[in-house]
């Protein structure tokens, strides 16, 4: 436990160190002022929380700060560290009742979706899942490739159609295979696609239909897999691919990569989707279950 809390940790120094360290200097021995909140604000926004969730924190800190009397600005970190712990869930508990269940992955191009999608496989096989793979991103060959490449070094079977062939056909597929073998779990991956393209968004809610007509009441889950490198841009991302295709829930790719992991709180409170997943680095046990202890810790080490 203590090895897996230092890799949150570790992973999150980026965003420590990029938007969080200057808190501790605003949170000092001085008293609290106007120029403390007016301070406090900023950093805040600049560590991507967003705007609404910047004044949701600070007008609870200012609260806080009236009810316990609190004089020193020093005082005011364990309240900050309760109030951002307040704002993000625990991750609910993933429910395969369902066999198949039929997982689709969706996101834009770059997410880190098709790698996500191989480490999301080794986890659940680790847990004795029986998992397929469906690569119904057609339209970028290196996918497919890539996906298949994945499929071999885990054992996973990996059902793939040709070049620019329909991908709702490859996902129909996927699902039927995922039937007649008995599989647990179909991991089906999309072409990754802007949130800002009509006709692409529109294709993906065909799969997503297509899904539901080789297996009644599939897709089971859809995840999104957003880049936490991009901040706050993701957060419309996540609202385009919610109101197309029911996002369940989210997954924080590259967070060790990043310095603006503080969007994750924005994504709470404006989507109200759970974050299941973060990706902590390369390797295929580094996609870990969202923990939001260590989340908090990991952003506040330099605190």
């Amino acid at each position: 436990m203590a090895n897996l809390l230092s890799r949150w940790t570790e992973s999150l120094s980026r965003t420590s160190k990029a938007a969080f360290a200057q808190i501790a200097s605003v949170l000092g021995a001085s008293e609290i002022t106007n120029e403390t909140w007016d301070d406090l604000e900023a950093l805040l926004i600049q560590a991507d929380l967003g705007l609404e969730t910047a004044n949701s924190v600070l007008d609870s800190l200012k609260r806080a700060a009236r009810d316990n009397g609190l004089i020193h600005a020093r005082d005011l970190s364990a309240a900050l560290r309760d109030e951002l712990r307040a704002r993000l869930e625990n991750p609910p508990a993933l429910v395969f009742d369902s066999k198949p269940s039929i997982v689709l992955v969706v996101g834009v191009n770059g997410s880190g979706k098709t790698t996500t999608i191989a480490k999301l496989a080794s986890r659940l096989k680790a847990d004795g899942k029986s998992v397929l793979l469906g690569a119904a991103d057609t339209f970028r060959a290196a996918a497919t490739d890539q996906l298949q490449i994945w499929g071999e070094r885990l054992n996973v079977e990996v059902i793939i159609g040709a070049p620019e062939s329909d991908p709702g056909a490859v996902a129909f597929n996927a699902v039927q295979a995922g039937i007649a073998r008995g599989t647990d779990i179909v991991l089906i991956d999309t072409a990754g696609r802007l949130h800002t393209r009509f006709n692409l968004m529109e294709e993906l809610k065909k799969v997503h239909r297509v899904v539901g007509k080789a297996f009644p009441g599939a897709p089971h889950h859809v995840w999104l897999v957003l880049d936490a490198t991009t901040g706050q841009n993701a957060l419309q991302q996540a609202r385009s691919f919610k109101q197309a295709v029911h996002v369940t829930g989210v997954i924080l790719s590259k967070l060790d990569s990043s310095a603006r992991g503080g969007m994750a709180f924005a994504i709470q409170r404006e989507l109200g989707l759970p974050i299941l997943f973060a990706g902590l680095g390369e390797k295929f046990d580094d996609l870990q279950p969202f923990n939001p202890d260590a989340f908090v810790d990991g952003i506040l080490a330099n605190q």
